[in-house]
């Protein structure tokens, strides 16, 4: 029997990353400028660094990808750069993230790795509505799904009647996408007299958006089916380089022959241990043309080491929201997906609903509108009372106003990344 690296022992996998990690400090040090000055006035050499003098290391951050615009970080000459993806920003410069032959095949294979981790079969026949263009996912999907042997239904481009005409007729099994963009469709296929449990989707991962516990449940009952949650970051190659396993979806296995993980506190800028709230910070280890040390990903997180009960040894990371996403409310911050947890408890609400902020002279106004669930007989004010009660106590936010709308208040995203916030605040 060969050896499964998905099961690798702690030491095994730190054997691997100590290699890998020498490979791409080696990398950045020769090849690109800011990494040489900063590793030269950090006293550090190639020699010095492995996965226990990591720390000593300084981060890199999302403003020396832009800084470095538009290749100061490749370490090999734009004549092996096969492909190029950009940051989904619609003003300013893009970061830039350039791709190596041996770049794509190493992404297509993690991807594959993370589908099968999912679910995800080689009989399978896929849809992928995710965009192919400068942002990565529907191109580094689309190539994963290839690796896994998977057939690929390229439907970006499609209208809604024509995705679920697809799904229909091709007997599609899995799904990529939006969590949004899940509910949308079954919304769709409700409104048509359908039922979205009667399609042949049974494995769903999505991605994206931030996304609750409450909304993947909401999403798994819509359709049947087993709903995991994956995590991409173009730094790191790109879509689907974490994932959930079917078994235990407790957490988003970190592929650590391919990425070194930690959590810092991002006061301090310290290592936390396992299971406390922190900054994800990401390492390259098998990235070719654009290795990245320590990178500082915004996002909050936590993450364990222990093995999971489905047998895999990798760290698993839970991504609760971006920092960036915090909503600042007097003195007070609050992300979407807690909100969006809290108020999806109560069986009458729908996953749709809007977030709108106002300055009213010395105070931030907060108003929420959230959808009622269709069918339902609801005492809407009542309803609007109880979830005053529950934001305050149980997020320590006070909502100005709650209105509980009928379906389809919402404006739907169809295949867009959903927009819950609405600062109008000057």
């Amino acid at each position: 029997m060969g050896f499964d690296i998905e099961k690798a022992s702690r030491a095994e996998l730190r054997d691997i990353q100590d290699q890998r990690l020498e490979e791409s400090v080696t990398a950045v040090y020769e090849n690109v400028d800011l990494y040489r000055k900063r590793l030269d006035e950090a006293g550090l050499s190639p020699s010095t660094i492995d996965t226990t003098a990591l720390t000593a290391v300084p981060f890199t951050t999302s403003a020396d990808i832009r800084d470095e615009y538009p290749d100061g970080l490749f370490t090999v000459p734009t004549g092996d750069i096969q492909r190029v993806h950009t940051s989904s920003g619609t003003t300013g410069k893009p970061k830039i993230f350039g791709y190596t032959r041996d770049d794509l095949d190493t992404w297509s294979k993690i991807i594959a790795r993370s589908l099968e981790t999912s679910g995800f079969e080689s009989q399978y026949t896929v849809l992928n509505p995710c965009k192919y263009g400068l942002v990565s996912g529907g191109l580094g999907w689309h190539d994963g799904l290839e690796q896994l042997g998977a057939t690929v239904v390229p439907s970006a481009t499609a209208d809604m009647d024509r995705q679920i005409e697809l799904i229909r007729d091709l007997t599609v099994d899995g799904l990529i996408c939006f969590p949004s963009f899940a509910l949308d469709l079954a919304g769709i296929i409700e409104r048509q007299g359908g039922d979205p449990t009667e399609l042949s989707i049974s494995t769903i991962t999505v991605g994206g958006e931030p996304t609750s516990q409450e909304l993947r449940a909401e999403i798994a009952e819509a359709f049947d089916a087993v709903v995991t949650e994956h995590y991409g970051l173009s730094e790191l190659f790109g879509a689907g380089i974490f994932t959930e396993c079917e078994e235990c979806q407790d957490g988003a296995h970190v592929w650590e022959d391919h990425f070194y993980p930690e959590i810092i506190d991002p006061r301090t800028d310290e290592r936390v241990d396992d299971g406390e709230e922190g900054e994800l910070v990401l390492t390259s280890l098998s990235k070719e043309a654009m290795p990245l040390l320590r990178y500082r990903t915004g996002d909050i997180a936590t993450m364990t080491t222990d093995e999971c009960a489905c047998g895999r040894t990798h760290a698993r990371i839970s991504v609760t929201e971006r920092m960036r996403n915090g909503i600042s409310i007097d003195d007070t911050t609050v992300y979407p997906t807690e909100i969006e947890s809290t108020f999806l408890t109560e069986p009458e609400t729908a996953p749709y609903y809007r977030i709108d902020l106002q300055r009213t002279g010395q105070h931030d106004a907060i108003n929420i509108t959230i959808e009622r669930k269709q069918g339902l007989d609801v005492d809407q004010s009542e309803l609007a009372d109880r979830l005053h009660e529950r934001f305050l106590a149980e997020l320590s936010l006070s909502v100005d106003e709650i209105t509980i709308a009928t379906p389809g208040t919402i404006d739907r995203t169809l295949g867009t990344k959903a927009n819950r916030v609405y600062d109008n605040r000057e």
